[in-house]
C-alpha cells in the first residue's frame, strides 16, 4: 500500500465522522481547544493505523479511536473530576433543523425559546454531574445516534453493560430534573 492509498483509505474511513469525533471530544473534554487537540491527535493516530483498520463500522472504529484518545488526553493534561458539557440547546437546534423542521428556530415564540434554554441549560447540567461512563454512554446514544452495539465497541464494554448504563444515566436525568425547583 503507499501513501497515496492511504490518505485516499483515510478520507473515505474518518474523514466523514470528523465532525461526530469533534462533538465526542467536546462533550468528554469540556472545551473547543481541547476537543480540537484530541481530535488532531485522533486523527493522526488514526492516519497511522489506518491499513489496519479491517473493515466493518468505520464510525465505531474512528470514535474510539477518539474515545480512547480524548481518556489518554484528560489522565495526562488534568484532573479526572474536571469534564463539563458541549451547549445543549445547540446541539438539539441542529439536530431539529436536520429534521423535517428545517426553521424550527425560527418558528418558536421568545417565550418557548427561553422556557427551551433554561430547560437545557438544567438538562445540561444534569448530565455534567453524571458519572462519567454514565454520561459518555448517554452522550454516545442520545446525541451521536450509536446503537447499543456501536457503543459497545466503542466503550469496549458488554452489551448489557451498555444498556445498564444508558438506563441508569437516563434515570438519575429524570430524578436530577424533577427534583430541581
Amino acid at each position: 500500500m503507499s501513501v497515496d492509498d492511504d490518505k485516499a483509505l483515510f478520507a473515505a474511513v474518518v474523514m466523514p465522522y470528523l465532525g461526530e469525533a469533534y462533538a465526542l471530544a467536546r462533550w468528554m473534554t469540556g472545551t473547543r481547544a481541547d476537543a480540537e487537540d484530541v481530535v488532531q491527535e485522533a486523527s493522526l493516530k488514526a492516519f497511522r493505523a489506518i491499513r489496519r483498520y479491517a473493515g466493518g463500522n468505520a464510525r465505531a472504529w474512528v470514535l474510539t479511536i477518539v474515545r480512547n484518545t480524548a481518556l489518554s488526553w484528560m489522565a495526562k493534561s488534568r484532573p479526572a473530576a474536571v469534564v463539563a458539557v458541549d451547549d445543549l440547546a445547540a446541539v438539539e437546534r441542529r439536530h431539529a433543523q436536520s429534521g423535517d423542521m428545517e426553521n424550527w428556530s425560527s418558528t418558536t415564540d421568545p417565550e418557548t425559546e427561553i422556557i427551551a434554554k433554561a430547560d437545557a441549560a438544567r438538562l445540561e447540567t444534569a448530565i455534567a454531574a453524571l458519572p462519567s461512563p454514565f454520561r459518555e454512554t448517554l452522550v454516545l446514544r442520545d446525541l451521536q445516534g450509536l446503537d447499543y452495539r456501536e457503543i459497545s465497541q466503542v466503550t469496549e464494554t458488554p452489551i448489557g453493560t451498555v444498556m445498564s448504563r444508558l438506563a441508569r444515566a437516563r434515570q438519575r436525568l429524570i430524578e436530577a430534573v424533577r427534583d430541581e425547583p
